[in-house]
């Protein structure tokens, strides 16, 4: 199969003129690499069998493509031309193309020579192989068992080449770390095996991916400006030698490995993170893949912000009530220089937006951290572009557990974000932080409520990392809420003349009421169920003696319903400050 022109990737066509791009039963369409390219503007999005894999494709397959093809955009101009033609020119159309026909023998999937992705040959000394689950991420192999599997390890899987394709290049981005079969050919296998593997590069970021309405705006956005291109950066496609030591030639296509910094953007976006051999056999069904050879590939020395596109980073050390949680924790040496940021499970991307829209830096009690260079590429360039263009941000990541050997928890999320949010000096930016701000400090209020309220009835409150707390159901009810604020925000604040000002700001006061209104509603119906489960004991409440600052001094002090609810209602008025002002005018 070669990637170029076989069908092997698969797209929602384009809703037709009338109905919305994510009109539901939208057509599926399964095309080749070309096609997709070329007719990008005519295609949505990329199906996928799992969220993480629509970042693997786009730096391991598309993106390395059309940059290797067409170069990096010289400056924010050019690339605001080339994302306000909608479509690809008929120059660079015909430029992808002879790139895609000069290096098609590259392409095949179950090349002899030289398989895509691949390390041609690849064995283990005993010609062993294993299953093809052990490149699916949601299969049970190894220590590596879903909750719920319908499959046990020992079912056979078999992998249609375009399967095959999705979960080798996932493969590659995510994969789990510790120890990797070990192969003929690799100088530092012992004894078959090969130990202190990290997870895919991937796996150490948390991946933000903005997306457009089609394929073709997908691309664009993910494409960075302004970038020197070193003469050794290229994708991995290019780096086939199979002469000569791999620290010079920095081969991808021999069993050997080495651990190196990335020569550039190309380099990283396409990095063989493990060196793979799908076995391809007939079946009755046609070209299956049931057995893989999976070892160790190449290791990142380092993740460079300057070449990282994909991720927002840590600047700075946490301060306050961070910097006291981390001391809690086993000393551990700091890493130099940016860190990048990963999602947390469990925890909506909007209530991320402080780091998301940290464009020139931001410091808080977190510590300090910055945006991906990409969000900081629209914001540059966002004159440019319709001030309601419908942006969305792609959030997604791995949990691992037990020394990365076994995935946890998969991350994904999708939000809307207003294009005028990533102006730091615009009613935007400035509503959004501080409605985010509010909701946690709502979760807050009502997470003090239940704590004043256990205390009250004779018991302890619930730890914040055990157990779920009734802060957590507020967040949740005020999840499509937040969501809805996103999409509401979309093109005000997009200022064309000075009248408009004044109008953006009385649009922007007129959603945060709104905000504020539905956010005070969902905090009462969880407080409600709060102050409703409570026992009759709580009226009276309790004496609880507390330790002074000096640990010697006793300090007591009485719990009741009264004085708990009487706080909480203090609380949510001073955070709701402008739905409290209206109420008591």
């Amino acid at each position: 199969m070669n990637i170029i022109d076989d069908p092997c990737l698969q797209v929602t066509v384009l809703a037709t003129a009338g109905e919305p791009p994510d009109t539901p039963g939208s057509p599926i369409a399964e095309v080749g690499a070309r096609q997709l390219l070329l007719d990008a503007h005519l295609f949505a999005d990329l199906v996928v069998d799992l969220p993480t894999q629509k970042p693997a494709l786009l730096r391991q397959l598309l993106l390395p493509i059309v940059v290797d093809a067409l170069g990096w955009p010289a400056d924010t101009d050019e690339w605001t031309t080339w994302f306000t033609a909608g479509a690809f020119t008929h120059a660079q159309r015909n430029r992808i193309s002879a790139y895609l026909d000069e290096h098609r023998h590259l392409f095949e999937l179950f090349g002899a020579a030289d398989p895509f992705g691949q390390v041609a040959g690849l064995r283990t000394a005993k010609d062993e192989a294993k299953s093809a689950a052990l490149l699916v991420a949601t299969a049970a192999t190894g220590n590596n068992v879903p909750l719920f599997a319908s499959r046990t390890e020992a079912d056979r899987l078999e992998l249609t080449p375009a399967q095959a394709l999705r979960w080798l290049l996932h493969t590659h981005c995510w994969d789990t770390a510790a120890i990797k079969t070990g192969v003929v050919g690799d100088p530092r296998a012992v004894g078959g095996k090969t130990s202190g593997n990290p997870t895919g590069p991937l796996g150490q970021l948390g991946v933000i991916l903005p997306t457009g309405r089609t394929l073709f705006e997908t691309l664009l956005l993910n494409i960075p400006c302004k970038r020197s291109a070193p003469a050794d950066d290229r994708p991995q496609w290019r780096r086939r030698a199979t002469d000569g030591p791999v620290e010079k030639t920095l081969s991808v296509a021999t069993p050997a490995w080495d651990t190196r910094a990335a020569r550039g953007t190309l380099d990283l976006w396409t990095w063989q993170s493990r060196r793979i051999r799908l076995i391809p056999e007939e079946t009755d069904h046609g070209t299956r893949v049931a057995r893989v050879v999976v070892a160790a590939g190449d290791r990142l020395a380092s993740i460079s912000q300057d070449e990282e596109t994909h991720t927002a980073w840590s600047t700075g050390r946490p301060s306050g009530a961070a910097a006291t949680a981390r001391r809690r924790q086993p000393p551990r040496k700091a890493p130099e220089g940016p860190r990048p940021r990963r999602h947390q499970p469990g925890r909506a991307g909007w209530r991320g937006l402080a780091a998301l829209l940290a464009i020139g830096g931001m410091t808080e009690e977190g510590g300090a951290f910055a945006t991906s260079s990409l969000l900081a590429q629209l914001a540059a360039v966002s004159a440019g572009l319709p001030g309601n263009f419908p942006l969305q941000v792609e959030l997604s990541g791995i949990s691992y557990g037990n020394q990365s050997a076994v995935i946890e928890d998969v991350i994904h999320d999708s939000i809307p974000l207003p294009m005028t949010a990533l102006d730091p000096t615009g009613f935007v930016y400035g509503a959004l932080l501080g409605a985010v701000d509010q909701a946690e400090d709502l979760a807050d209020a009502v997470n003090r409520l239940s704590a004043d309220l256990r205390r009250a009835a004779g018991s302890d409150p619930i730890p914040w990392d055990k157990g779920q707390r009734p802060g957590d159901v507020l967040l949740y009810a005020l999840d499509p809420i937040a969501r809805r604020l996103l999409v509401e925000l979309r093109g005000v604040g997009a200022v064309r003349d000075v009248g408009d000002v004044a109008d953006d700001f009385d649009a922007v006061l007129e959603k945060l009421g709104a905000w504020e209104d539905k956010a005070a509603e969902a905090t009462w119906a969880v407080a409600e169920q709060v102050l409703s489960a409570v026992p009759p004991t709580t009226f009276v409440g309790r004496s609880v003696s507390k330790d002074g600052k000096d640990g010697k001094d006793g300090k007591e002090r009485v719990y009741r319903l009264s004085t708990a609810e009487r706080a909480f209602r203090i609380r949510v008025n001073d955070i709701l400050a402008r739905r409290a002002a209206r109420r008591s005018a």
